[in-house]
């Protein structure tokens, strides 16, 4: 019996699966015509169903009564994968609730494809943990242990900057000497990659992938670092409390700005401490707004938004971001706001490059050409930075969110001969 694969790209922010299609390879669609599914899933309390991607983010957007979880990836490698979250009276393992959005993936892509699925390559970061290979391994382990209990029977993983590579070989008429570069939701990725039309004949691929690399920065963690310079003073961030001038609990606000954490803050105990302190805040008012978030249960609402301006202010000199408050609170934020905002990881980005770099021999102005993809290859200053790295580079910029998908396919057919 003839078995089918698919490569799974399961990101931080969105998800893709890419299929053999005739003599070629592409991206099926899971929702509607969109190939792409933002990784969010939610429980609708209203119409007792489970909701995926665009539609469950709408929901929750127009006050749909339920439990929005977004960026579920990010639980792999922390102690958040061995937690549950209570949806309406049950206590759910977040192993389920990431297995219930894997569920979906594949049972699209199937309906797609018109068979079952039983083979995968899964994409994963060059480190889903930086600084701790066991809770690295962990991570992989889990992905796989949860892909195996969706009905994957057989699995296999590569690195999502080498399956890019694939993807953007398939455009190349001579050999190159590439930096790729992948800068998703959650992490940033980076492999030197020697390839070529002639090249990307050869089943055994692993002596042209010079060197690789990685960091956990992505696209969430520009969002947090926006929001608590930006939004989080709305909410009581610099407030002080009682005669001595105490500082706010940072971790209430740094949760908040960050998608897998806020589903944790919305307990009867932070909210009654936050109400303990307010005769003795110097910024009451502040605070009560983010009691309010927090029984309202606004989060995701806010780094929604936040998120939609850091977009925005990808090519925009200025946004106004409307902060989902009750009255509604604006402020104008410039790409400066931005630039300033993730400075720091775009230091720590090059950083990760050099580390590539040394670990295939090569130096910046080797790299003949440069393949920018994720999402947060978009943000000018995280560019610049790259860039200004590569003097002799010539920068292409990829499907941002395709081409890992489409080059785990690639390396699915190649390793089991679909």
């Amino acid at each position: 019996m003839q078995r089918h694969a698919c490569g799974l790209d399961f990101g931080t922010s969105n998800s893709t699966i890419g299929l053999a299609s005739g003599n070629g390879f592409a991206l099926c669609p899971l929702e509607g015509e969109q190939v792409t599914l933002p990784s969010a899933i939610f429980f609708d309390y209203e119409d007792h169903k489970v909701r995926f991607g665009r539609d469950g983010i709408g929901a929750y957007i127009e006050a749909t009564e339920g439990r929005l979880l977004r960026a579920l990836k990010s639980v792999l490698g922390s102690s958040l994968i061995d937690d549950t979250t209570l949806i309406q009276r049950r206590r759910v393992p977040m192993r389920e609730i990431i297995g219930m959005f894997m569920r979906h993936l594949k049972s699209q892509a199937e309906r797609s494809a018109g068979h079952e699925i039983d083979q995968v390559v899964l994409g994963r970061p060059v480190r889903f943990v930086d600084d701790d290979d066991e809770a690295d391994r962990r991570a992989e382990a889990e992905l796989i242990g949860i892909a195996k209990a969706q009905g994957f029977r057989h699995v296999d993983m590569q690195f999502e900057p080498v399956a890019a590579a694939l993807a953007y070989e398939q455009s190349l008429t001579r050999e190159e000497l590439a930096l790729i570069v992948d800068l998703g939701g959650g992490t940033s990725d980076f492999a030197v990659a020697r390839l070529s039309p002639a090249r990307a004949r050869a089943q055994d691929r692993s002596g042209d992938i010079l060197g690789r690399s990685g960091v956990h920065i992505g696209g969430t963690d520009f969002d947090r670092r926006l929001s608590i310079n930006h939004v989080m003073p709305f909410l009581g961030y610099d407030a002080l409390i009682g005669p001595k001038k105490l500082p706010m609990p940072s971790h209430l606000f740094h949760d908040l700005a960050t998608w897998h954490r806020i589903p944790t803050l919305y307990t009867p105990q932070n909210i009654n401490y936050l109400r303990s302190i307010l005769a003795q805040i110097d910024k009451p008012e502040l605070v009560e707004r983010l009691i309010k978030v927090f029984v309202e249960r606004k989060g995701h609402r806010i780094a929604a938004e936040v998120e939609a301006a850091k977009i925005a202010l990808s090519e925009l000199p200025e946004v106004e971001l409307r902060i989902p408050l009750s009255p509604p609170v604006s402020t104008v934020l410039h790409q400066g706001d931005l630039d300033h905002a993730v400075y720091d990881d775009a230091l720590r980005i090059v950083r990760a490059i050099d580390h590539c770099f040394a670990s295939a021999g090569v130096t910046g102005a080797d790299i003949q050409s440069v393949f920018l993809t994720g999402g947060s290859t978009a943000v000018p200053e995280i560019r610049r930075q790259i860039l200004a790295h590569l003097p002799n580079a010539t920068p292409v910029t990829g499907d941002m969110f395709g081409s890992v998908g489409l080059g785990l396919a690639m390396d699915a057919a190649r390793k089991f001969g679909t």
